[in-house]
C-alpha cells in the first residue's frame, strides 16, 4: 500500500469536503433561477459518493461548486469547506478568490471531465498538459516534470508511457483519453476527485477499465471521489453513498446497498424502475413473434448483407484499414436487428453502408433488393427517401438556426413532398403529436428543448417521408436513464404503429435487449454471434460476448460485485 493511503484514524474520521445549506441561483433575462436549493452533503477521505439524479437536477452544478467552476451570472450561498489531504488546511470554497481558488485547484480537488476529447488541447502532446499542472503548483524542471508526467501515465495504466508521453490526444483511443485526463487530475495528489459522467461516452468493456482504474485511486491514491452520473450500474459497482438530487435538493441518503435494496423516497424508486435490465427484453420479443404473420419468414428482406466488407483506403503509403470483414445478415419486414459491439468493431459503418453513405468494397450488399456494392447516386436516390435515420446526438444533428417544426420538415421539402416548411406544418403538428410532444414546440428552436425532448424531435424527423427502413445510431446514450426509458417506450410504439424495419446501433446491452427481435455482436468488423436476445444474451456461446456481458454494470451492488470478478476471470482467461 502506498505512503498516501496509510491514514491515521484521526484523519480518516473528518471529512474531505462538507457542504452545508448551498444554494445556487443563475441569473437570466426572465429573473433569478434556483439550481441548487438547500443541498448539505458531506464525503469523507478516500469514499465515493455519487450524486444522481435526471438532466436540471443541480447534481453537476452542486460538483462544480466544489472548484469554484461557477459562471459569473451564479450566486452561490451556503458553505462548501475543503479540506486539503494531510488535513492541516481548509477553506470555504463559496468565499475564496480566483487566486486563492488556483492555489486549491489541482492540489486539494480536482476535476475529471464528461468528454476528454475536449478536455484536453489538440496541439501540445499529453505530456505537457500533464507538466502544466506542476510547473502551474510547484518548481519542477522540465525534466522533473516530463519524468512526474511519464510515472502518472504508467500508474494509470497507458502502455508505453516514455514513448506515449511525446503523443498528441488525436493518437489515444477514447479509453485512453479518459485515462490521461484522470492523470492530470492525479498528479498532484489531490485529496479529492470530482468525476463528471467519466463513463457516458464510453462502450461497456472500457467503462469497465475506466471504473477499475477510478476504484484504484481511491484505494492506491487514498483520493475520495465525488461521481456525477445516470447510469445506475456505475453507481452500484463504484459507490459507497449515495445522494439522490431532485429539482435542486437532496430528497434521498443512504449507503449504495440501502439504497438499491429499499429506496424511501418515490423519485428515487421511480429512477431504480427506469433502468433497462438483460432478460427484460425476452418477453415482448415473444409477443412480437406471435404477431406475426405464417408467411413473414418467406417475406423478401429489406436489408440483405452477403460476406460485405468495406475497406477505408490508406493515405500516405499506408495500406487500407478493413472496417467490415465478411459480414452475413438480414433485416426482415417490420423487425429490428440490434447491432452491438465496442467503437470501431464496424457497427456505424455498416448502418452508413446501409443509408448510401458509406461505400462498399466487397461482398454483397442489398437494400430493397438494390445492390449497393458499385451503385451510382442516381439510382440509389429513389429508394433513400425509404430510409430515416435517428442520430446519436440530436443537439449537433439539428440546424440552429431552423425551428423544430423547420427541421421536420426538411426532409418532406427535399424530397418534394412540400413546396416550403410552411405548407408542411399540417403534417409536422402530426409527427409531433406521434412523438408526444405538443404541436407549439415546432415554434421553439433546438437549444430551447431537453435532449429528451430534442430526441423525440428527431424520430419525429425521421418518421416524416414514412420509411420502410429506420437506422437508429446509438439514440439514447447520452440521455438520463428516465428519460431513456420514455424515449424507448416510444421508439417501440412507434415501430408497432409505422411498422419499419430497423437496424438498432447501440453498445448498451440492455437497451438492444429491450428493443431487438435479434441481436449481431460484432468485434473487430467480424459477426461473432447472432441470435435472439435469449439466445445471445442469455446463453452466449463466444467468448467476446461473454467478456461483454460481464463488463456491463447491473444496478444491483452485490450482483455487480460477483460481475465483476466473473470478468477479471474472463480477462486472465483470455490470451
Amino acid at each position: 500500500m502506498s505512503e498516501v493511503a496509510r491514514r491515521s484514524p484521526a484523519v480518516e474520521s473528518s471529512h474531505v469536503v462538507e457542504i452545508v445549506d448551498l444554494s445556487v441561483s443563475f441569473s437570466t433575462d426572465a429573473g433569478a433561477v434556483r439550481a441548487v436549493d438547500g443541498v448539505s452533503l458531506t464525503v469523507g477521505r478516500g469514499e465515493v459518493l455519487a450524486i444522481v439524479g435526471e438532466s436540471g437536477s443541480g447534481k453537476t452544478v452542486t460538483a462544480k461548486t466544489i472548484l469554484g467552476l461557477l459562471p459569473d451570472t451564479a450566486t452561490a450561498s451556503g458553505a462548501v469547506v475543503l479540506s486539503s489531504k494531510d488535513g492541516l488546511r481548509n477553506a470555504n470554497i463559496v468565499s475564496l478568490s480566483k487566486k486563492q481558488l488556483r492555489e486549491v485547484r489541482g492540489t486539494d480537488v480536482a476535476m475529471v471531465f464528461q468528454e476528454p476529447s475536449t478536455a484536453l488541447n489538440p496541439v501540445y502532446p499529453v505530456g505537457w498538459q500533464i507538466a502544466e499542472g506542476l510547473r502551474a503548483h510547484g518548481k519542477y524542471s522540465r525534466a522533473e516534470a516530463r519524468a512526474k508526467a511519464i510515472e502518472i501515465l504508467d500508474r494509470v495504466g497507458i502502455p508505453e508511457p516514455e514513448k506515449r508521453v511525446n503523443y498528441y490526444p488525436h493518437q489515444f483511443s477514447g479509453g485512453q483519453k479518459q485515462r490521461v485526463v484522470i492523470a492530470m487530475a492525479l498528479v498532484l495528489d489531490p485529496g479529492l476527485i470530482v468525476a463528471d459522467e467519466p463513463t457516458t461516452a464510453l462502450d461497456v468493456t472500457v467503462q469497465a477499465e475506466i471504473l477499475d482504474l477510478l476504484r484504484r485511486c481511491r484505494d492506491e491514491f487514498g483520493t475520495a471521489i465525488v461521481l456525477i452520473t445516470h447510469n445506475m450500474g456505475v453507481v452500484a459497482d463504484l459507490a459507497d453513498r449515495v445522494a439522490v438530487m431532485y429539482e435542486g435538493k437532496v430528497v434521498e441518503q443512504a449507503d449504495v446497498y440501502t439504497l438499491f435494496s429499499s429506496p424511501q423516497h418515490e423519485y428515487t424508486q421511480r429512477l431504480l424502475a427506469a433502468v433497462p435490465y438483460i432478460g427484460q427484453g425476452t418477453l415482448k420479443t415473444r409477443e412480437r413473434a406471435s404477431a406475426r404473420t405464417a408467411d413473414w419468414e418467406e417475406q423478401k428482406p429489406v436489408v440483405e448483407a452477403t460476406e460485405l466488407r468495406i475497406q477505408y483506403p490508406g493515405r500516405l503509403g499506408r495500406p487500407g484499414f478493413v472496417a467490415v470483414d465478411g459480414v452475413s445478415l438480414q433485416i426482415r419486414p417490420r423487425e429490428v436487428l440490434g447491432l452491438v459491439g465496442e467503437s470501431g468493431s464496424g457497427k456505424t459503418t455498416i448502418g452508413r453502408a446501409i443509408g448510401g453513405l458509406t461505400r462498399v468494397t466487397g461482398g454483397s450488399l442489398k437494400v430493397f433488393d438494390l445492390e449497393m456494392n458499385g451503385i451510382s447516386e442516381r439510382r440509389f436516390r429513389k429508394v433513400r427517401s425509404e430510409i430515416g435515420f435517428v442520430f446519436q446526438d440530436p443537439a449537433s444533428s439539428f440546424n440552429p438556426l431552423l425551428t423544430i417544426a423547420e427541421c421536420v420538415a426538411e426532409p418532406l421539402v427535399v424530397h418534394g413532398r412540400a413546396s416550403s416548411p410552411a405548407s408542411a406544418r399540417g403534417r409536422v403538428n402530426e409527427l409531433l403529436e406521434a412523438v408526444q410532444l405538443p404541436k407549439a414546440y415546432g415554434d421553439r428552436f433546438p437549444h430551447e428543448l431537453s435532449g429528451g425532448q430534442r430526441q423525440r424531435a428527431s424520430l419525429a424527423r425521421a418518421l416524416a417521408l414514412e420509411p420502410t427502413l429506420l437506422i437508429a445510431d446509438e439514440p439514447t446514450s447520452a440521455l438520463d436513464v428516465s428519460v431513456q426509458a420514455r424515449v424507448l417506450e416510444l421508439f417501440a410504439e412507434l415501430q408497432r404503429e409505422f411498422g419499419f424495419a430497423s437496424l438498432f446501433i447501440s453498445h448498451d446491452l440492455a437497451v438492444v435487449d429491450l428493443l431487438a427481435d435479434r441481436i449481431a455482436v460484432l468485434h473487430r468488423g467480424k459477426l461473432v454471434e447472432e441470435g435472439t436476445g435469449e439466445q445471445v444474451l442469455g446463453a452466449p456461446q463466444d467468448a467476446y460476448t461473454q467478456r461483454l456481458l460481464a463488463s456491463l454494470p447491473v444496478p444491483d451492488p452485490v450482483a455487480q460485485a460477483e460481475r465483476r470478478e466473473q470478468l477479471r476471470a474472463l480477462r486472465t482467461a483470455t490470451p
